[in-house]
């Protein structure tokens, strides 16, 4: 059984960047969807429509944007430290992200992390259609997988770990044993028992007890 579970948000804290933005940038977008990340971000606007709006300007982008962007992807400073001392020490470590598979999939992978659940874009004829397929992962879908994760590895909330950075984290941060707002917009700040605002994220380590590795 493992001893505790650490979820992480993804964009701005497992990596550095904001995904819509990256694709957005390769439809042209940039500008507009940047507005809408940030309003969503802190907490201006509701998430599933910002999202589904934001999505509607990646249409007709060919599906070879995913490996393109991927390319861009930065892994924040800290994540292979964090993941080999939770996993050194019997725990899990998950993600769950308003993002999307086709990014997320490559990084948890390469990462070695244990869950992960994100939002999928819709692709008809090798080229996006602007909308969504599947469930939204929102703020309610992200306290529902820790909570889904969390019992069906048998770990208690309270040895639960939720870590992000923005508004739609903060219901998965309300129901943890552990919140951790990373270097967090003003939402979180107000929330989170514990910032964290070096980006690295191996500093959350000793916060569990454990050793930097």
């Amino acid at each position: 059984m493992p001893r505790f579970l650490v979820l992480l948000d993804v964009d701005s804290t497992l990596i550095e960047n904001e995904v819509i933005e990256l694709l957005a940038d390769e439809a042209g977008s940039a500008d507009a969807v940047r507005d809408v990340t940030f309003r969503a971000m802190n907490g201006e606007l509701d998430f599933e429509q910002s999202l589904r709006e934001r999505a509607a300007t990646l249409a007709g982008l060919d599906d070879g944007v995913f490996d393109r962007v991927g390319a861009r992807v930065e892994v924040t400073r800290g994540v292979p430290e964090l993941v080999a001392g939770v996993h050194a020490a019997g725990g899990h470590v998950a993600v769950v992200s308003g993002g999307f598979h086709e990014i997320v999939d490559p990084v948890a992978e390469r990462l070695g992390l244990d869950h992960w659940r994100a939002n999928r874009l819709e692709v008809v004829d090798g080229r996006l259609t602007g909308g969504l397929v599947g469930p939204i992962i929102d703020a309610a879908a992200k306290s529902t997988a820790l909570r889904e994760w969390a019992a069906a590895l048998d770990v208690p909330l309270s040895q639960t770990i939720a870590i992000g950075d923005g508004a739609n984290d903060l219901d998965m941060m309300s129901n943890c044993g552990l919140s951790i707002g990373f270097d967090a917009k003003a939402p979180v700040r107000d929330e989170a028992a514990v910032l964290l605002d070096e980006r690295d994220l191996s500093l959350v380590l000793p916060l569990l007890g454990l050793p930097r590795v």
